[in-house]
């Protein structure tokens, strides 16, 4: 855990000196932008952490799966999510070290989320800090596949809050090929791309409560239409519900954004995108209180809520903007203790970084 804290530490401390050295931009949210070597820095230190790891979540069964496995082609094309292992099977020409698939799928997915927090994020390194201590990060080493997917949706934010669909559409199909459900996406482009607050936005409240309520009946239907599927193996799924601790936390940018509408639309364009995209992976988390596995629907949403929670800090009045930045670090930071520490215990374990050497 001690390689988890310096990381923290380290990733925080490059942010704000990437913020603190900003230079002015004619676009972005802050209309300045971060230091490009300093956000590198950030980059590069959570890129090494999660990518010379040898634990936490699956990432030992992706590691024994890459050194046993024989990617030929005839394997490649038989098996679900072509494009994940046509990467490991390119990847196995260089090196059979398993730790190689491990960094690769760390160096892209954390690269392309830093690039578009650095665009997009109101306080840079409070971005990067969210996406540590709200556990975005650790999920990241765990749904190996699937985050990788997410970060190249994620990606590809710019064609979806400009309106390009076609681009938009066109990089949703390739992460889809490193997992399907990337392609739940393709419908939600026509709904997120509203005005937020709406009737629409409280009907899908109440259909969520409504699904929470009725879970029994919902679940039966939902799996028996995946049953022939990938997915239908998730029917089985007992592992519980998620924490509803977390359901609260990705609550809150959603309450703060909605007092708040007018100025936050004013400070970010494309803020209603920004909090329907959120609402969105609320709603699914509320959902995962009756079944965990709902969760990882949610890991398509949960980088936007990072980004709400860095513009609506500068929704409240300026002299409150201190209180409330130190707030949410305070905040997040035992809860981010609280799930790594109390409720997982990690142990981060890895052959290249241990603390104290």
């Amino acid at each position: 855990m001690s390689i988890l804290w310096m990381n923290l530490l380290l990733v925080f401390a490059f942010g704000w000196m990437a913020r603190y050295f900003a230079v002015p931009s004619p676009s972005g949210p802050a209309m300045v932008s971060p230091n490009k070597l300093m956000a590198a820095l950030a980059a590069f230190t959570l890129i090494l952490v999660a990518g010379l790891r040898i634990n936490i979540g699956d990432t030992f069964f992706y590691m024994h799966s890459y050194r046993e496995t024989d990617f030929r082609w005839d394997y490649v094309v038989q098996q679900k999510d072509i494009g994940f292992n046509l990467f490991q099977m390119v990847l196995k020409n260089f090196s059979a070290d398993p730790q190689t698939l491990i960094f690769a799928t760390a160096l892209i997915t954390n690269a392309l989320i830093v690039v578009v927090l650095y665009r997009y994020t109101r306080l840079f390194e409070l971005g990067l800090y969210l996406y540590i201590t709200s556990g975005a990060f650790l999920v990241s080493m765990n749904g190996i596949r699937q985050y990788l997917a997410a970060a190249i949706v994620f990606a590809a934010s710019k064609y979806l809050f400009e309106g390009s669909m076609y681009k938009y559409m066109m990089v949703v199909l390739a992460a889809s090929f490193f997992h399907q459900s990337a392609l739940i996406m393709v419908p939600l482009y026509f709904i997120v791309r509203r005005k937020a607050w709406t009737g629409t936005t409280f009907g899908m409240l109440l259909v969520a409560i409504a699904i929470v309520f009725g879970y029994n009946e919902f679940s039966e239907l939902l799996f028996s239409a995946l049953k022939d599927t990938q997915y239908g193996e998730y029917s089985t799924f007992s592992e519980g519900g998620a924490n509803v601790l977390r359901v609260l936390i990705n609550a809150v940018p959603l309450v703060i954004a909605y007092l708040g509408r007018e100025k936050l639309r004013e400070t970010f364009a494309h803020a209603d995108i920004v909090v329907n995209l959120s609402l969105l992976g609320f709603i699914l988390m509320v959902i995962s209180t009756q079944n965990w596995i709902f969760a990882r629907m949610a890991i398509y949403f949960t980088l936007y809520q990072i980004i709400l929670m860095t513009l609506v800090v500068k929704g409240f009045r300026e002299k409150d903007q201190k209180l409330i930045y130190y707030a949410i670090v305070v905040l997040y930071l035992i809860f981010f203790f609280y799930e790594s520490v109390i409720t997982l215990g990690l142990d981060y374990q890895s052959n290249y970084l241990n603390w104290p050497f």
